[in-house]
């Protein structure tokens, strides 16, 4: 199976389009026929080694947040900073999504509250298998938080925006230094820094190859580094997403695709994808 990490891959693809024209307009139009040609191409891709493509969508409120009131706090200060217009943009792509829901054949999965990585580590952590056996899987997205699942012998991952391969020769380790040295990106600080250092400027301490050496043991640690520890673990490490959430996953994930290709038509023509009419038996 192909599990595509939408939203990761979608905005990807689309900053690399806009390049350095950062105040570029951009409209639903051109954002539908970006994400529609990136599944199409992708699908035409890997089709035949890894068998159907499952759409993996991030909804709108996030568990992260509930849990820990800073998680991704400053990308919504760096939006209001940009100069692209991210209303329109988060618009579209919802737009889209829901579109994908209604007219291809593809299944779709969208659950209250969770990111796609849950539902990707969710369903590779029930599918995947030690040994390269099993049906094999295929992340699609650049994001390296997947490299956590790389454990499993029949789990790959491929960046398609950069399009190349992302490996690991120890996905394990890769974890544990992940979750002490956290992610900035995601807002989460490494395990000497409070919860709020990014937001309120504050320098994070600093993790050198003797700590990380020293930390291989939480009981080398003392009781706020233990505290932290646990923070970034159950952050980062996809093992520990809430289990109505994996149930609900699980859910969508082995229910019956009753969906086929005979809206496919119609919906091409209604929003002028003339240009990806003549490729519509690739989707």
């Amino acid at each position: 199976m192909i599990l595509v990490d939408l939203n990761q891959v979608m905005i990807s693809n689309m900053m690399v389009q806009i390049g350095n024209h950062k105040n570029a307009m951009v409209d639903e139009n051109m954002i539908r026929h970006m994400i529609l040609n990136s599944l199409r191409f992708n699908k035409l891709k890997f089709e035949q080694d890894f068998g159907e493509m499952i759409i993996c969508a991030d909804d709108k409120n996030y568990w992260r947040r509930s849990y820990f009131p800073y998680y991704k706090a400053s990308r919504r200060t760096d939006r209001d900073k940009s100069e692209l217009d991210w209303n329109t943009i988060f618009n579209a792509l919802n737009n889209v999504r829901e579109e994908i829901k209604e007219f291809f054949p593809y299944k779709v999965i969208q659950i209250e509250t969770a990111e796609a990585d849950d539902i990707i580590g969710t369903i590779a952590h029930t599918e995947g298998m030690m040994l390269n056996s099993g049906k094999p899987i295929l992340i699609l997205s650049g994001d390296k938080d997947y490299i956590q699942l790389h454990t499993y012998g029949n789990v790959s991952q491929y960046d398609p925006t950069r399009k190349k391969w992302i490996r690991h020769s120890d996905p394990e380790s890769y974890l544990h230094e992940h979750i002490i040295r956290g992610d900035r990106g995601d807002g989460v600080p490494n395990i000497l820094s409070p919860d709020n250092c990014f937001v309120m400027s504050i320098r994070q301490g600093r993790v050198t190859q003797k700590r990380l050496d020293e930390t291989k043991d939480i009981n080398n640690m003392n009781e706020e580094m233990k505290r932290n520890y646990i923070r970034n673990k159950t952050l980062i490490d996809l093992t520990r997403v809430p289990d109505n959430i994996k149930e609900q996953i699980l859910e969508a994930y082995n229910a019956e695709n009753e969906k086929d290709r005979s809206l496919l038509f119609n919906y091409f023509v209604k929003n002028k994808l003339r240009n990806l009419m003549q490729h519509i038996s690739e989707f």
